[in-house]
């Protein structure tokens, strides 16, 4: 399974996923209530499509780091005797203009032939694809025939259409938690032009459109397609997605939602600081690892933040913290940042955390220590050095390729492949470690313990190697050209404009070691 979709290059091959047993299928959206219960429930909001809400969506996840989601669509079980006809298409569509811009979710095209996630593990195998998904994407359409109801004093033919989006990973096919988007659609037709109405209700909103009674149908479908995407996506990367339908925390289950997030990641308080490690580092208050460990810079970043939001300045990661955080405008809440000087912490390895604060129920960080201010002097010199565990340079055709990366100091590492017909992409860092940040002792083996190879291409043509180190993590800054989806070509010419890339946002240091891999 290549990395790359260069096919005779020095192959990155990703390993395809065992798959020990097929998932029971999925359970499907209950259509038995009644639907007048959910048409009287709330005024109804009017709408064409969701198409601005996925716009939004898009904006959400690049805004919060999301990226290098690799999806297959599943093919999707119809129980509308025909009505859910081309939801796979319609779901690949929808993901599309989800992403236009962050490229933060990428389908991996499937044959439609493929009829579960375990065949298309096979296929991918056996025909060498570019990128084994992360994740299968499980979709069921279900119907309730037409009922007569009374709605707005009149009698109507109502049927209710669900939609069940289920999230597994293609690792070992488990349901990813928390994810699932489960929603039903209430189509009318009413009068005697036979008006067709469609309602969706979410958060105690009834969202509503009207159509002629040919069009609703499909009109419907596409909507529900579109708001279970935002739900699922939205859950997946834990970004306020909400928002994008016009809702706040005041509408019904929208608190609960994110409740429901925080004890998910409050359970497991390392989550919980890796998560603010990775948002603070985006937002360019924290300059540490991502490593689910306490450190005196992240401390500093978390009170800094959580003052900025009005609220106490202490090293607590509480509920209300993370309630705030995913409220807030964090382009204002940068600028008023940037008018105060951060503290002068430097980033070192950081502790184990201590037993009492793993188990405490809520993560709270201690404040940390006065930090006396060290003598000036000038940092070391940032360099970089590419080699291999046993020197070689030469590598016969398919002969294994483990490099080894050291920076001379901490330093944030992007690597890429340039392949033997000039095609360039990244494979550091990627879904397998987003971390970029390295310490100089252990320094970064590639590949490592992740599930790619580097080898080198039958055809026996040189490729090479490009790293680069930063003093702060820039990869959300790099233009669209550089900063694209893992393993994904990308649509420059040569290393010197990915350097060149590097250099136009880099406010510091910037190294940059280069390895031949050369044929014997």
């Amino acid at each position: 399974m290549t990395m790359s979709p260069i096919q005779a290059s020095a192959r990155l091959f990703l390993f395809a996923f065992a798959a020990i047993a097929a998932l029971a299928g999925c359970a499907s959206t209950d259509t038995k209530r009644a639907p007048e219960s959910t048409a009287a429930a709330a005024p109804v909001q009017p709408i064409t499509n969701f198409s601005p809400a996925l716009r939004c969506m898009d904006t959400l996840l690049q805004d919060y780091g999301a990226r290098d989601i690799t999806i297959i669509v599943e093919d999707v079980v119809d129980q509308t005797k025909g009505a859910g006809a081309g939801t796979k298409d319609m779901l690949v569509s929808v993901m599309s203009d989800m992403t236009q811009r962050s490229r933060a979710i990428r389908v991996v095209a499937s044959n439609k032939d493929w009829g579960n996630t375990v065949n298309a593990m096979a296929a991918l195998k056996r025909e060498q694809f570019a990128v084994t998904p992360q994740y299968a994407l499980r979709a069921t359409m279900s119907q309730l025939d037409n009922q007569n109801v009374r709605r707005n004093g009149e009698d109507a033919l109502a049927s209710v259409f669900g939609v069940d989006l289920t999230l597994l990973t293609t690792q070992d096919l488990s349901v990813v938690p928390g994810t699932a988007g489960r929603n039903s659609i209430l189509l009318f037709r009413q009068g005697k032009a036979f008006d067709g109405k469609a309602e969706i209700r979410k958060f105690g909103v009834n969202f509503g459109l009207s159509a002629s009674s040919g069009e609703v149908v499909g009109l419907a479908s596409r909507a529900l397609v579109e708001l279970a995407s935002i739900e699922l996506f939205g859950r997946l990367a834990r970004v306020p997605y909400w928002t994008c339908l016009g809702l706040t925390e005041a509408h019904e289950g929208v608190s609960a939602e994110m409740q429901d997030w925080y004890d998910t990641m409050a359970a497991q308080p390392a989550e919980m600081m890796k998560y603010f490690q990775a948002q603070l580092r985006l937002r360019r208050v924290y300059d540490g690892p991502i490593d689910g460990a306490v450190n005196a810079p992240f401390k500093e970043a978390v009170m800094r933040y959580r003052e900025a939001l009005g609220q106490p300045r202490e090293a607590k990661l509480s509920v209300d913290f993370f309630k705030a955080y995913l409220s807030a405008d964090h382009r204002q809440i940068e600028a008023k940042l940037g008018a105060v000087a951060p503290a002068q912490v430097a980033v070192v390895p950081s502790p184990a955390p201590a037993a009492s604060a793993a188990a405490a129920p809520l993560p709270s960080l201690a404040a940390p220590a006065p930090v006396m201010p060290a003598a000036a002097s000038a940092p070391a010199q940032l360099a970089l050095r590419i080699g291999t565990a046993n020197e070689a340079r030469k590598f016969a055709s398919g002969e294994a390729v483990q490099l080894t990366i050291r920076p001379s100091r901490d330093a944030y590492i992007y690597c890429f492949l340039q392949d033997e017909n000039k095609k360039i992409i990244r494979f550091f860092p990627n879904r397998f470690q987003r971390d970029s940040h390295v310490l100089p002792g252990p320094g970064l083996r590639l590949p490592g313990d992740m599930r790619f190879e580097i080898t080198m291409n039958p055809r026996g043509r040189m490729e090479t190697v490009a790293c680069f180190a930063t003093d702060r993590d820039v990869l959300a800054q790099l233009p669209a050209g550089v900063n694209g989806g893992d393993f994904d070509p990308l649509p420059v010419v040569s290393l010197d404009q990915v350097r060149s890339a590097f250099v136009k946002v880099v406010n510091g240091s910037l190294a940059q070691d280069t390895f031949l891999i050369q044929p014997k």
